[in-house]
């Protein structure tokens, strides 16, 4: 697939027509605010992998609801100081995977914390679990319709509390530095940390590649690609309630939370991306607001983006902030 949505030069101007409630952040504090009466609850067992770089944790918090959300904790071994933290969300479908996977973080002798998703994985990698106890209104198969009747029911509100408290779990661990906090992960990943960015005001960086779940409103009319596409096809069958929708989706749209970034952002696109169009990662870009930020565009790339290219790339910008 050649380049399909805008050229470059006005994707640097592109600005989302995603129209933003009035009562976002009052949303959003109440959401929290409930999650928050639940205790926490962050409980770190260590896990027996064979590996000697590396100290591997597996954790239980709270999440939405109280409900238990699991996660990785990994440390380089023998780490007796606090250490930068870096808080990993996982693309759509996927889990947490097995404790020996994914050690890029660790190995820069930083702690990492890999968020699972719950209800997902179980579409590639290791696997996830944790499940989502929640239930919902009729909804396409897949995740993004998911209680969209309201922004109360809409699977995301559950997803991104997590997110929150995930990173006040991994705060928790006493080898953890939370005064150097920084926030990263790609497609689905990507998205849940532009919303991280938004609703935690004190990390010192965030890095959101290729991200997903920003700019619904073009999002859902410019790529066949799914996830995007289960908004369509839900709406295809419940004819009329486009509407209704994307008032749901808005409370969840990546732009409005960029709108409220307060930390310095490294952003990565693909101009061949199908699945998050070029267009939609660059509203979220052009509406963050910190003034520190940059983006990353790889040319002749998918969703793939920049891959190993781009993880040298974040290694190399993340030294500056965690």
């Amino acid at each position: 697939m050649a380049l399909f949505d805008l050229p470059l030069d006005e994707l640097r101007d592109y600005r989302s027509e995603s129209v933003e409630p009035e009562d976002f952040d009052a949303f959003w504090s109440k959401t929290l605010q409930e999650a928050r009466e639940h205790e926490l609850d962050a409980r770190f067992e260590p896990v027996d992998t064979g590996l000697s770089t590396v100290q591997v944790y597996d954790v239980t918090f709270s999440g939405f609801g109280g409900h238990p959300v699991k996660g990785w904790l990994r440390l380089p071994a023998g780490a007796t100081e606090p250490l930068p933290l870096v808080v990993e969300f996982i693309g759509y479908g996927g889990g947490r995977g097995l404790p020996h996977e994914n050690l890029l973080w660790a190995s820069t002798g930083r702690a990492h914390f890999s968020m699972d998703t719950r209800g997902q994985g179980s579409a590639w990698g290791g696997g996830g679990g944790t499940p989502d106890p929640v239930g919902a209104a009729p909804a396409y198969p897949g995740f993004m319709t998911r209680g969209i009747d309201a922004p109360e029911n809409y699977y995301y509100r559950r997803v991104l509390t997590d997110a929150v408290r995930a990173v006040e779990a991994a705060r928790s661990h006493p080898l953890t530095d939370a005064a150097r906090t920084a926030a990263l992960g790609a497609s689905q990943g990507g998205g849940i940390t532009i919303a991280v960015g938004g609703l935690v005001p004190d990390l010192v960086a965030v890095a959101p590649d290729v991200p997903f779940l920003c700019d619904f409103p073009r999002a859902a009319t410019l790529t066949d690609r799914h996830p995007y596409r289960e908004i369509g096809l839900y709406l295809k069958t419940h004819r009329g309630r486009t509407e209704d929708a994307l008032r749901t989706l808005s409370y969840f749209d990546g732009v409005h939370f960029a709108a409220r970034g307060r930390a310095p952002a490294f952003f990565s696109a693909a101009l061949e991306d199908q699945t998050c169009p070029p267009s939609t990662v660059f509203a979220a870009f052009n509406a963050w607001a910190h003034d520190v930020k940059a983006i990353e565009v790889y040319d002749f790339n998918d969703h793939e983006g920049g891959g190993p290219f781009h993880e040298a790339a974040k290694l190399d910008w993340l030294r500056s902030h965690a």
